[in-house]
């Protein structure tokens, strides 16, 4: 979902239209909307990160992802590949799809939702911890992978810049509030900071949250501390 040539990306899209919201209501934008770069609010819907030796034993040995979407992040993408989690009491779940490039460990992401359909207990976690977290079957076209431990439901997060971590008056690691109006609104709390000189401002919210505050493109977000 990034800006590739003369395309403009949905999320600056989504964010130029609750500019016009705002607009024709007559009301100021929220403090968050005018600070150094657009605030983009995306829904995290479930998928997995691998490593190459799961990619070689899903789909073949020496198997490359193929991009069919970039993400907002640079560098990030949704796969063209898609798995087969299997759960416990061999419930599945159809096309998870695999987000690249490859990474260091392999993790599955799911909300609240999908874990009681897998039948799952899983931990609410920040990406990348998963020591004593749920594993998992992954049926791919070449055959099966094992995850002893990895699935886990992702705290939700907001990425940014150097410049947008001085903006807000926060630093890595710490904690803000998503403020979400319209008709079904409400904050989130523990809004997780993470911050790198790569970053886009992206806050991350699972389906359920999403589903929740019926979050749309028009939909007025703020963040604060």
């Amino acid at each position: 979902m990034t800006e590739s040539g003369s395309t403009v990306h949905r999320a600056v899209v989504e964010h130029l239209v609750r500019q016009l919201v705002y607009q024709r209501l007559g009301k100021p934008l929220p403090e968050s909307a005018s600070g150094p770069n657009p605030l983009v609010v995306n829904i995290s819907a479930r998928h997995c990160h691998l490593t190459q030796e799961a990619v070689d034993a899903l789909f073949g040995k020496g198997h490359q992802l193929g991009v069919h979407k970039n993400l907002y992040q640079a560098g990030q993408f949704a796969a063209k590949e898609t798995v087969t989690l299997i759960g416990p009491r061999s419930r599945v779940i159809s096309n998870l799809r695999i987000l690249g490039p490859c990474r260091t460990l392999n993790q599955v992401e799911v909300a609240y939702t999908d874990a009681v359909a897998l039948g799952f207990e899983v931990p609410l976690r920040l990406s990348g911890n998963i020591k004593g977290t749920p594993g998992c079957m992954l049926m791919g076209p070449a055959g099966f992978f094992e995850m002893k431990e990895g699935v886990i439901r992702a705290a939700r997060h907001v990425h940014m810049s150097p410049e947008d971590a001085t903006f807000y008056g926060v630093a890595n690691g710490d904690e803000m509030r998503l403020r979400i109006g319209g008709p079904c609104g409400l904050t989130l709390d523990r809004m997780l900071v993470r911050v790198d000189p790569s970053f886009k401002l992206e806050v991350h919210i699972d389906t359920d949250e999403g589903n929740a505050c019926d979050l749309r493109p028009e939909t007025p977000c703020e963040l604060t501390q």
